[in-house]
């Protein structure tokens, strides 16, 4: 399959490569180039299009929104499809409010607030540090970029938001020892560490978290954006693992492709937010969050979720005999719909383009990582394909 290519990235800020066709369409597992080529796709706008494309429950939810005018009314006023999603999301998790932004990086922003608020109240000003940890991402704004762990993204932007101490993965005695100055605001960790190479966080270690948080009066945040509503097989990445945060982030599948984020959090938490403490412009507006609605209360449905998990088990059996039989492959993991194959050659980028070239759309997770995201309702028969064209291209 021949690739088109765009002609660099014109009068857009040169912050992406240019790199591969341009797309016109999109329907179920596949995106349509404006060349008619057609493209399996892996990478599900990294996490984002969990339905897919052209998803008809979602677009009718849409629909409704513009038939009724409703685009945008501000946060001044309420509502019903913001407050119908908030009663759908508390319903179906531990949390008592809902707050809704527009990203991801914008809902670890409002954790960090909303925890060093709390912890204002709760402890005196000098609690306001927060822990994060070697390998995360939370996001590219000042004060997600301040916890997240890469020193590259970090650099151009010095000074960032002070006060984030980085632990290891694993090392509860460090967290231990940071926790014991009595300065922690907060606690903040992905379940699955996707951008950094689809690392899932051992589930002994979030217990252990969660009990060295109670003991020194610290909240747990966990930030599910990439891996929550349905992407490792239950609704929530931190079900399986039996452990309960204070704070939840949560933001690319939530509404069908449109922008949108949330966070989730007990009310605990919630009682020290005051009026004006925060505020968005466009976080929970009615098409948005009607479109939300639709996208949650498919995915959260458990026969949907109970297929998620047995196409994860057969897209982990198909990865694990790539792995035997390519000497490429040095290791793969992962959970219900997001996988990480680590090769040992070539690098993660070389293998994404020429990925693109046979026709199956990838996302690298750092130089040697190839993360597979499919979207939720892929079929068996795309799934065995993808899995070939890889196999093809190593």
């Amino acid at each position: 399959m021949t690739t088109a290519t765009t002609e660099g990235t014109g009068a857009l800020l040169g912050v992406y490569k240019a790199a591969g066709p341009v797309f016109t369409g999109g329907e179920g597992c596949r995106l349509i180039a404006e060349d008619g080529a057609s493209y399996l796709d892996f990478c599900s706008g990294i996490a984002v299009n969990s339905l897919g494309y052209g998803d008809p429950d979602v677009a009718a939810a849409i629909r409704g929104a513009l038939d009724a005018g409703l685009i945008h009314t501000s946060n001044l006023y309420r509502t019903r499809p913001a407050l119908q999603l908030a009663e759908w999301l508390v319903a179906h998790s531990f949390a008592d409010r809902a707050f809704f932004c527009n990203s991801g990086a914008e809902a670890n922003e409002g954790a960090i607030k909303f925890a060093r608020r709390w912890a204002r109240e709760a402890g005196g000003d000098e609690r306001n540090q927060i822990v994060s940890f070697r390998g995360s991402f939370h996001g590219r704004t000042m004060g997600a970029l301040a916890a997240t762990d890469r020193p590259a993204y970090q650099e151009p932007f010095k000074p960032l938001m002070p006060g984030v101490r980085f632990c290891e993965v694993g090392d509860t005695a460090e967290v231990d020892r940071v926790l014991k100055t009595g300065r922690v605001a907060a606690v903040i960790i992905e379940p699955i560490q996707a951008e950094g190479g689809v690392l899932p966080v051992p589930p002994a270690f979030l217990k252990a978290l969660r009990y060295l948080c109670d003991e020194a009066g610290a909240l747990l945040v966990f930030d599910e954006v990439q891996v929550g509503l349905g992407r490792t097989g239950t609704l929530w990445a931190h079900e399986q693992a039996g452990v309960t945060p204070d704070l939840l982030t949560l933001a690319k599948p939530l509404a069908g492709g449109l922008p949108m984020g949330a966070v989730l959090l007990t009310e605990r938490v919630a009682c020290a937010v005051k009026p004006g403490d925060h505020a968005t412009t466009f976080g929970g507006g009615p098409l948005v969050a009607s479109a939300a609605l639709a996208t949650v209360s498919k995915i959260g449905d458990p026969a949907f979720l109970a297929e998620v998990r047995r196409k994860g088990r057969l897209l982990a059996d198909r990865l694990g005999a790539l792995s035997l039989g390519s000497g490429k492959v040095s290791a793969v993991r992962g959970a219900g719909m997001i996988w990480g194959v680590e090769l040992t050659e070539p690098t993660a980028a070389q293998v994404v383009e020429r990925a693109m070239e046979a026709g199956l759309l990838v996302v690298g997770a750092g130089p040697n990582v190839v993360r597979l995201l499919p979207p939720l309702v892929i079929g068996d028969d795309e799934l065995a394909r993808g899995v070939e064209i890889l196999e093809e291209v190593l």
